[in-house]
């Protein structure tokens, strides 16, 4: 596995870490769900293929505690990442934002206590609440860093100017967004202030939830339940425009020697070395296929043509529904 930096000053970790989202969530994807035994035996698969940077929240279910499970014997070895903000109203009512320094101190708690350890070492704000100044929320998240109980803070789905007021309140390590070749968004703002800054970003759902791993051929290919039917990007038209970007790009891994996932990953893996992507899995063949990723080398011959047949904003369909629109870059 190689290694790369989280942030300018932050720990090193794996160049790919692993999104647990899918294994502690019921319905929410249409893999399986996974019993606790099945979903601790692939985090310590993860682990013992050098993975060490695990990323989960206190909103995916049970993940928190299946990682906890897993990391047990082992903690020194990984970078846990968690996050906290999103709330769920009375009686299963929408979720809301609570990034209140009350809330804050209690989510933390909360997620030591799943986890069943003593520190978190990278502490997200899941998304900015837009009715705290964010100085009052990161400066309450710094207050766990002076406690031992945080090691490194970190925003996801900030605006530029929310990660720069941040920054100067506390330095934050890391900004999580969605990144892929579906996902261009952060290279027009959001990268080149990260670098100036000294903060990595951390992609999630860089295999554009699952439709470049070339596995989906009809929408029919999800289950009822899965939370994808409702995304703009797999609905109608859009499905099948994406659909032949993502046949496109299989042909370029097909002669490049590698699987549409791999190739997508070591396109994000190239962009530079404060990108480290986490892709999320509940099948150790997959898992071993997005660690293979790490290996392959794109020359600027390929990197040209993958531009070419996946150009920026080629992708059909916003990336969420207009509600969850509505929590991003803020």
């Amino acid at each position: 596995m190689k290694h790369r930096k989280l942030g300018r000053r932050g720990p090193d970790v794996s160049a790919l870490g692993l999104g647990c989202m899918g294994m502690g969530i019921a319905g929410v994807y249409t893999s399986s769900v996974r019993e606790d035994d099945d979903a601790v035996d692939l985090i310590e698969h993860a682990l013992d293929m050098g993975i060490t940077l695990l990323d989960t929240a206190d909103v995916y279910g049970d993940s928190e505690r299946q990682v906890g499970k897993a990391i047990q014997g082992r903690r020194e070895k990984v970078i846990l990442a968690t996050k906290f903000g999103f709330v769920t109203g009375n009686e299963g009512g929408a979720r809301t934002i609570d990034g209140s320094p009350q809330y804050v101190r209690k989510a933390c708690e909360a997620s030591l206590k799943r986890l069943g350890v003593d520190y978190i070492d990278l502490y997200y704000l899941h998304r900015v609440d837009a009715s705290v100044p964010i100085e009052e929320t990161v400066g309450a998240m710094a207050a766990l860093v002076s406690e031992g109980k945080v090691k490194h803070l970190g925003l996801s789905e900030a605006s530029t100017a929310t990660v720069r007021r941040a920054h100067q309140t506390h330095p934050i390590m890391a900004v999580q967004n969605e990144y892929s070749l579906f996902t261009r968004d952060p290279e027009d703002e959001l990268l080149p202030t990260l670098r100036e800054l000294g903060i990595a970003l951390v992609a999630y759902s860089p295999l554009g939830r699952g439709f470049l791993a070339g596995r989906f051929r009809g929408v029919d290919d999800l289950s009822p339940t899965d939370w994808r039917r409702n995304n703009p990007r797999f609905q109608g038209e859009n499905f099948s425009k994406n659909l032949a970007l993502v046949d496109r790009l299989k042909e370029v891994a097909g002669k490049k020697g590698c699987t549409p996932a791999q190739l997508a990953l070591a396109w994000l893996l190239n962009r530079h070395d404060d990108v480290i992507p986490i892709p999320g899995t509940t099948s150790v063949k997959r898992l071993e296929e997005n660690v293979a990723a790490v290996d392959i080398k794109l020359s600027d011959a390929d990197l040209e043509r993958i531009e070419q047949v996946s150009p920026k904003d080629a992708v059909a369909g916003k990336r969420y529904d207009a509600q969850m629109l509505g929590l991003i870059n803020r």
